[in-house]
Order: C-alpha cells, then sequence, then structure tokens
C-alpha cells in the first residue's frame, strides 16, 4: 500500500464527507474515489459505505489503526519544489525570409490601394 492512499483514507475516515475530504487533500474528487478503489482492491473487502450516512466499515476501522501507525512511522513528506519559470517568449523569424531592400515592397505584401 502507498503511503499517500493510506493518507488520504485517513482524511476521508476523519471527515466522512467525500467533497470535503477531496477539498482538504486539494485533490479533485474523482482522484479520491479512484484511490478508495484502490485500497478496497488491496484489502478484498469494502473499506467505506459510500451511499449517505458515510461509515467506515469493519475492514476500514482495522485499516484505519494501521494507516495510522505506518503514517506515523513514516518520514514527513518532502516539499514539492516549484518548475522555474520558463524564460521570454521569443518570435520566430522563420527560414528563407527575403531581405528588405530599400524602396521594393515586402514580397508576398499587397501594395494598398487608396
Amino acid at each position: 500500500m502507498k503511503l499517500e492512499h493510506l493518507r488520504r483514507f485517513a482524511v476521508l475516515a476523519e471527515e466522512l464527507h467525500f467533497p470535503r475530504a477531496a477539498e482538504k487533500l486539494g485533490i479533485p474528487l474523482p482522484s479520491l474515489y479512484t484511490t478508495l478503489d484502490k485500497l478496497e482492491e488491496e484489502v478484498g473487502q469494502p473499506l467505506v459505505q459510500r451511499t449517505p450516512p458515510t461509515r467506515l466499515l469493519p475492514a476500514g476501522v482495522l485499516l484505519l489503526d494501521e494507516a495510522h501507525a505506518r503514517i506515523a512511522d513514516a518520514p514527513p513528506p518532502a516539499p514539492r519544489q516549484k518548475a522555474p519559470g520558463g524564460g521570454k517568449a521569443k518570435a520566430s523569424k522563420g527560414k528563407g525570409r527575403a531581405p528588405i531592400v530599400k524602396g521594393q515592397p515586402k514580397p508576398y505584401k499587397k501594395r494598398q490601394g487608396r
């Protein structure tokens, strides 16, 4: 079991409300459902009653105790580093551009009529 999945499950067990738990974790709601599906597949039993009122099932209570123990033993998560910002965008000059000759109209440009 991944530690991140156990953290998400612990927050869900604390909130007992899927949208609030997803908001507290800062993840989309479908990601929380997917995480719970993966945990239930690993355990082999349903962990949470999904229909209102949301509550932990017996397997979920046991997993919650194990999750708290593993989370406490694990090192704190490393802070995510922000990706360096991009540089200034440069315009593409294109290939094969004709040189500008003084007094001549630009190539491929129509002269504006009066």
